[in-house]
């Protein structure tokens, strides 16, 4: 496994992470016993860097981790957390709270669930409109200085928010959506982050499923969080699969799979760049793998790039309300 660096002078993490949402959360039904059979499977391969919030599952997602590292050295399994998102008892979203006295409240629970006295990179994982991104990124400076707390990220800002956090104490990464059909990031967000020696954090690298050659129109009415995204609805859809099925041709002439040819694109962007695969199955893992082995030529990146126009995308990644919660496009 190559590894790359976090931020300009962070340490170095396998060069994909582990994505553990899914195994709690918005993608269906779960198997516990697969979840933690998958990010076992990561580690042997290499995996270092695991992704999890202590709102996944309302605290499920950091139990499983939990257990899944049991006998694996602390400092082998790096750990990013994000906080901030408030859950109702029913499982429902009610807004969130990044106020300093929140903060470090979230961590004091999320350090006993994960069952360790460091959190290795811990985040907001949305800018809460209500208060300053100077405050949130003073208290997780306190908890740096406390010891709790090794590096402070941000999950979907905008390139002034990152300044300003960034200003206040160093941030290590920005996680953010970044793949073929998500690459707003471009214009302002990346150069920023590449001026100021952040890293990109990039979930959602096969667009929640659409990227991967495996989805079909029959899986339109699949109830899960995708029910409500508009990428995969109607003929937004369709326009989607049709994208697809021209990144399919590249990928038959390179012998590889729809999902390895989306997930080295993502990698190829830059040693800064370090794609997040979500995964709920130990099957999920084989493209991620595959693509590590994958070299794409100039000329490769040309043709994925022109067969996926970024302009071609049908469809916004989030419903109109949680796009009004993002801030950065």
């Amino acid at each position: 496994m190559k590894t790359r660096k976090i931020g300009t002078n962070g340490p170095e993490v396998s060069s994909i992470g582990l994505g553990c949402m899914g195994m709690s959360d918005l993608y269906g039904n779960t198997d516990r016993t697969e979840s933690i059979a998958t990010i076992h499977e990561a580690l042997e391969k290499g995996v270092t860097l695991f992704d999890t919030g202590d709102f996944y599952g309302v605290g499920h997602n950091e139990l499983l981790l939990r257990e899944a590292l049991q006998g694996t050295k602390r400092e082998n399994a790096f750990i990013a957390v994000k906080t901030g998102v408030l859950r109702s008892p029913d499982g429902g979203w009610i807004g969130m709270d990044n106020r300093p006295q929140a903060i470090k409240n979230a961590l004091a629970y999320t350090l006993q669930r994960i069952g360790t006295d460091y959190i290795d990179l811990y985040q907001p994982a949305r800018v809460d409109p209500n208060v300053p991104i100077e405050e949130t990124i003073g208290a997780m400076s306190d908890l740096v200085k406390a010891g709790y707390v090794k590096h402070i990220g941000l999950s979907e800002a905008n390139a002034e928010t990152v300044r300003k956090a960034h200003g206040v104490h160093p941030i290590s990464w920005l996680q953010i959506e970044y793949s073929l059909f998500s690459r707003g990031i471009e214009a302002e967000i990346l150069p920023t982050l590449r001026e100021l020696g952040i890293s990109l954090s990039a979930y959602g690298v096969l667009s929640r499923g659409l990227l991967s050659g495996k989805w079909t129109k029959e899986r339109q009415g699949q109830i899960d969080f995708r029910s409500f995204a508009p990428r995969f609805m109607g003929e937004n859809l369709d326009q989607n699969l049709a994208l697809v099925e021209a990144l399919r041709q590249i990928a038959e002439e390179k012998q590889a799979t729809v999902a390895e040819i989306a997930i080295s694109w993502v990698l190829s962007q830059g040693e800064d760049v370090i794609p997040l695969i979500g995964a709920r199955k130990r099957t999920h893992l084989a493209d991620a793998f595959g693509a590590l082995n994958l070299v794409l030529s100039t000329s490769d990146l040309e043709k994925i790039e022109a067969a996926v126009p970024a302009d071609k995308v049908a469809g916004t990644r989030y419903a109109k309300e949680q796009m009004a919660m993002l801030g950065v496009e």
